[in-house]
């Protein structure tokens, strides 16, 4: 029996991802252990991810932990991984899509129907992520927004503590986590709209190169339509040499066999700029994008 060591993050949701990928793999007959191991991103709580040194502050040392031998497979959120692999490591496969979309979680007393994304006149809006940041800016140019660290159940605790008037999360975290949210409004974005980060509820499972053994297992693991999606929002992301700190989202979905992909840009002046494609096939997609987006 294939014995395979996982490498995650000790939060609730990469806890809950590293056994959803366990429970799958012992499906096809493996033996499967958990190492929790602490990223730069989890030890420092005090700064917004823009402000956070260098890319891949939630994937460093678990990436380091593979290449020493220590464990056999990363379980990440995709949207965490930099679209560069490190010499050695490779994302051998990609789970199914979770609903993609943020969503908005509102004090009852701060939801208006009649404004823009149910917010009212003013409200305090928390958020540490470049591009939510972007495009809350865009659509309500009258929110004040206010860092938020912390694990998903942290970030719900600041919200009930009523230090914001909402918070944005990605939706995936929150359905996985099974958070009881009654006490609060909550408004799920529309990702054609609202464009999440590339990957955002994707799983990446990365391994050694070299791994034949454990290759043969997770990649059959591996959705192939997923990945051909991802592969546009990352390639996009890629070419602007991007990672957390960009106020990139990007959006792709096969429609009638063509690629429909949704794109905005958070611009230094404060404006965003916003696309929407259609592609006949992957292959150039994430290339036509970036024309676009370097046009004036």
């Amino acid at each position: 029996m294939t014995l395979i060591k996982i490498g995650t993050r000790g939060s609730d949701l990469a806890l809950w991802q590293a056994n959803f990928v366990k429970s799958e793999l012992q499906k096809l007959g493996c033996k499967v252990e958990i190492n929790i191991i602490k990223t730069q991103g989890d030890k420092i709580q005090n700064l917004s991810f823009d402000k956070l040194e260098g890319k891949g502050f939630f994937t460093k040392e678990i990436e380091d932990a593979l290449l020493s031998e220590t464990v056999d497979l990363a379980v990440h959120s995709h949207k965490d991984l930099e679209t560069n692999q490190p010499e050695g490591l490779e994302v051998v496969a990609v789970s199914d899509r979770a609903n993609p979309a943020d969503i908005l979680l509102i004090q009852k007393d701060a939801y208006d129907a009649s404004k823009n994304l149910g917010l009212k006149e003013g409200a305090i809006v928390g958020t540490s992520s470049a591009r939510r940041k972007a495009l809350l800016t865009a659509f309500r140019p009258d929110a004040k927004i206010k860092d938020l660290r912390g694990n998903v159940p942290t970030r719900i605790d600041k919200l009930r503590q009523r230090n914001y008037d909402a918070i944005i999360l990605a939706n995936a975290g929150v359905t996985r986590l099974e958070i009881d949210l009654s006490d609060f409004h909550v408004e799920v974005l529309k990702p054609q709209e609202f464009v999440p980060a590339p990957a955002q509820g994707v799983l990446g499972l990365q391994i050694r190169l070299n791994d034949e053994k454990t290759r043969a297992v997770v990649s059959r693991m591996n959705n192939p339509n997923v990945k051909s999606l991802i592969n546009i929002e990352r390639g996009v992301l890629n070419k602007l040499d991007g990672g957390c700190q960009l106020p990139l989202g990007v959006y792709a979905e096969k429609i009638n066999g063509k690629y429909e992909v949704w794109t905005a840009l958070g611009q230094e002046d404060g404006s965003l700029k916003r696309l929407q494609s259609t592609f006949e096939k992957e292959e150039g997609a994430a290339d036509a994008i970036i024309a676009e987006l370097k046009k004036k």
